[in-house]
Parts: C-alpha cells; sequence; structure tokens
C-alpha cells in the first residue's frame, strides 16, 4: 500500500527531484510515492535517487513491454527503445520457437517474448551473476537461464535448432562510455555497456558463433545505434548471415536482423532437462 502524503509534500518532492536534474520529476515523484509505505521510506527513496541510482533500482522495477520487470542494484535497467528489438522477433518466431536471449540482464527480452508468444522454449543466458538471479526471478517458469559468457553456458542440444536469437549486446564504444549519463555509467555494469573500441566487439562473438546454433532460417537480432548500422551488417554477413536494417523512429531503436540461409524448420521438442 503506498503512503498517503499531502499535495504539499508532492510538489516538495518534484522540486527536489527538479534540483536534481530528473527531467520527468512529476511522473518520478508519482512513482515513488506509489511505491513507499510509510514517509521514512518515500525520504530514503528520494535521497536515492536524487543521490543519481536510477529510478528503477530505487523502484526495484521497470515498465518493459507490458510487464513490471524486477532490476536488482547493479543489474542493467532495460530500455524502453529495445521494445522494439522484442516486436520484431515476435512478428518473426514460428509457433512453438526455441529463443535464446545472450546478455540478458534482468531477463526482460525473454520474458517479454514469452509473454507475447507463449509456448516458446526459452533459454537466456549473462555472465553477471547478479543479472542472472534477476533474470531467474523474471523469467520464472517461462524459460531457463545460465550463467556463463554468450554461447558457452548453454544445453549443447540446442546447436543447429534456435529459431530466434536475441542478443542485446552492449554496443557503446570505449571512449563513449564516459560520456554517459552517471545514471548508467556509475551504476550500471560496465560489462552491459563497454562494446569494445567501435562498439561491436561482442556483436562480433555472437556472430561468428550464431550460424553454428540457429536453425535454417532462423534470426538473430541485435540492437545498434544509427551510426554502426552499416558496419553491424557487415559483421553479420561475414559470419555467412543475411542482413537487413529496421527502424523505430518513435523509438529511437534500429535493429540489424540477420538470418541463417535456408528454409525454416518446424519447432522440435524440448530440450530435455540436465
Amino acid at each position: 500500500m503506498s503512503v498517503h502524503v499531502s499535495s504539499h509534500i508532492v510538489s516538495s518532492i518534484v522540486a527536489t527531484l527538479r534540483a536534481a536534474g530528473c527531467v520527468f520529476a512529476e511522473d518520478e515523484a508519482e512513482l515513488l510515492v506509489s511505491a513507499a509505505t510509510d514517509r521514512a521510506g518515500l525520504a530514503a527513496m528520494v535521497e536515492r535517487r536524487t543521490a543519481g541510482l536510477p529510478l528503477e533500482h530505487v523502484l526495484g522495477w521497470a515498465e518493459f513491454g507490458g510487464l513490471r520487470v524486477a532490476v536488482d542494484p547493479g543489474v542493467f535497467v532495460p530500455r524502453r527503445r529495445t521494445e522494439f528489438l522484442v516486436e520484431q522477433a515476435a512478428a518473426l518466431a514460428a509457433p512453438g520457437a526455441v529463443v535464446v536471449d545472450l546478455c540478458c540482464g534482468s531477463g526482460a527480452l525473454g520474458a517479454a517474448l514469452a509473454a507475447i508468444l507463449g509456448g516458446i522454449e526459452l533459454h537466456a543466458t549473462d555472465i553477471e551473476p547478479a543479472a542472472v538471479r534477476c533474470a531467474r526471478r523474471n523469467v520464472g517458469d517461462a524459460g531457463r537461464v545460465h550463467e556463463g559468457d554468450l554461447f558457452e553456458p548453454l544445453p549443447a542440444p540446442l546447436r543447429g535448432r534456435v529459431g530466434i536469437l536475441l542478443a542485446n549486446v552492449p554496443y557503446v564504444p570505449t571512449d563513449d562510455v564516459e560520456l554517459l549519463p552517471p545514471e548508467a555509467r556509475l551504476h550500471e555494469p560496465r560489462v552491459a555497456l563497454d562494446g569494445g573500441a567501435d562498439g561491436l566487439d561482442v556483436l562480433r562473438r555472437v556472430a561468428a558463433e550464431a550460424p553454428d546454433w540457429l536453425a535454417p532460417g532462423g534470426h538473430l537480432l541485435v540492437e545498434a545505434s544509427e551510426r554502426q548500422a552499416s558496419r553491424a551488417e557487415v559483421t553479420v554477413a561475414r559470419a555467412g548471415l543475411v542482413p537487413r536494417v529496421v527502424t523505430s523512429d518513435e523509438l529511437y531503436a534500429t535493429v540489424v536482423i540477420a538470418t541463417r540461409p535456408g528454409a525454416s524448420t518446424a519447432p522440435v521438442s524440448p530440450v530435455p532437462a540436465r
């Protein structure tokens, strides 16, 4: 139950948030008040937010794809623009698709896609233990979350069976990480942000292995910046995949879709638990 506070206190919170640089101070104040259970807790939440902690870390959740996704401190916050990647995946997925979510962070992408489609076989991976713990809560019974680097922790029988490969890899060039807002730079894991000198290092690693894991006709979907899109296309094409770029002006999102050549296969039975 949210704490009851006067309009004067709410106005004071809005002013405090605005002074700290929060652009959407009114909306944030409403969320903080609704999340607090007492005035002391509300004051603590406002203090954490004005100190620069991401709003989602203060609240403990983020809205993504129509879901309220748990986001623990130190875990990458899913961006609204990435909903466009999930929408593209949903349009491409066959019934009962085998879906892999690499660099899953909170597990938001896989959880949102499972909620849209239902009946998929979902596997997610992340190298950060905190992210894996968070993703397991968000994914729940909809799939399995594995701890490890990219494809390494996936069950071997998935090779050649993946219909949809989501890879929201880090793509910020190393020299640009220091230019990110403090919320991201100071409170999200660098491994979830830093994509190497040109921002494409992790994508190169994913693209190199993706053809071994994708089913014929299966799709790799990755997010990139607009300026990286053409180089990202070249990167996946060199791995033998057929790329195309789709964009959303509304969400300011750019997604590269890379398809393994060959006829699409029918959904197959799930990998047995181990």
